[in-house]
């Protein structure tokens, strides 16, 4: 292609055509499509990936410190307080002294934010269903396998 030549005129698929084989373009395109879908499923409940995974932890994990959340959320530390902090404002859950260290605080989960919780796996249900819709339940293991291999 010549230095002037306007990439715009060219037909779609020329204009495209190396970006087919490159996996982390098709990555970004699939993760915004499921971001999109779970914003609109999870629009009417005001909360966020982050801290439905939080309140997740907190119920499944009774008395677990925020520090053990960040790790096995793979969040930095001051994400962590901030999303704890924001749930902890709306009534979702609080913080509690663990012993005589006060530095190692663990978190409980409040009725409203197991009420929450409750709302956002129905919603989650409903995100997921729309995701493996598109796969076998084959597909489905072997994709949740490959991704694995990414981010494990």
């Amino acid at each position: 292609m010549a230095a002037d030549e306007d990439i715009s005129e060219l037909p779609e698929a020329v204009a495209i055509r190396d970006l087919g084989d490159i996996v982390g373009f098709h990555i970004r395109l699939a993760h915004g499509a499921v971001y999109r879908h779970f914003t609109e499923t999870f629009s009417d409940l005001g909360l966020t990936q982050k801290q439905t995974a939080v309140l997740w932890l907190l119920d499944a994990r009774p008395g677990v410190t925020q520090s053990q959340l960040a790790r096995e959320l793979q969040m930095d530390r001051a994400t962590m307080m901030a999303i704890v902090n924001r749930l902890e404002a709306r009534g979702y859950l609080r913080r509690a002294g663990l012993g005589q260290d006060r530095r190692q605080r663990t978190i409980e989960l409040l009725p409203a934010g197991r009420s929450a919780l409750a709302e956002a796996r129905a919603a989650i249900q409903a995100h997921e269903h729309w995701i493996k819709s598109r796969f076998t339940p084959r597909e489905v293991r072997t994709l949740v396998t490959l991704l694995e291999r990414i981010h494990g």
